[in-house]
């Protein structure tokens, strides 16, 4: 199947509104998303089923954010959940009916983009016209899937807030964790992503 061409590009002028620029991973992310979205009975996602859908993203590249200008979807609203695979997928849920779909780019509609386009200035300008244009199983495999989603992991208020006990920051949505009969954040269990500076030091004049 073929999106509506005036559909597509009226999704693809709001999305490159939010991302900043058109490339060939915004063309797949709004296309992923319109997939998805038929795929698991979701009509209008900003709408009467904004508080039906869950999307699961698998990579933090353009197709991200085109996936959140279609769906509504947002980290902020805990509607849209990143798992950092590294891959051309995500999964979309339907709250109401428990459907889920997740939704791989095929690697092979980039030899496909090029065959069609083959005069075209360069390999995304390529990718750019023929996204468009190709048929959604050349594009992309769905995947009928089961999503079991967590009670903290639910968009509303936090279900718990508790201080880690070492570095005494809150923690919330139940992402403590708990050793030596202690409660710690992550980052002082585990290590995080920084390392704090030590302060200055003060030379005593007196």
């Amino acid at each position: 199947m073929k999106p509506d061409p005036a559909r597509l590009q009226e999704l693809l002028d709001e999305s490159v509104r939010l991302h900043g620029h058109l490339c060939p991973g915004q063309v797949l992310g709004v296309r992923m998303a319109m997939l998805g979205l038929r795929e698991i009975g979701i009509a209008d996602p900003k709408g009467v089923d904004r508080k039906n859908l869950i999307v699961y993203v698998e990579m933090d590249r353009c197709a991200t954010d085109a996936i959140q200008s279609v769906t509504g979807c947002s980290l902020g609203h805990r509607t849209m959940k990143f798992l950092d695979y590294g891959k051309m997928a995500a999964t979309f849920l339907n709250l109401k009916t428990q459907k889920a779909a997740r939704i791989v780019a095929r690697e092979e509609s980039r030899e496909k983009a090029a065959a069609l386009f083959p005069r075209a200035q360069d390999k995304y300008r390529a990718q750019i016209e023929a996204y468009r244009i190709m048929e959604d199983p050349e594009l992309f495999e769905v995947m009928d899937v089961t999503v079991r989603i967590q009670p903290q992991d639910m968009p509303g208020r936090p279900l718990r807030r508790v201080p880690c006990s070492s570095c005494g920051e809150f923690v919330q949505d139940m992402r403590e964790v708990r050793e030596g009969g202690q409660v710690l954040c992550i980052p002082c269990a585990r290590g995080g992503y920084y390392d704090p500076v030590p302060p200055p030091r003060t030379h005593d004049t007196s």
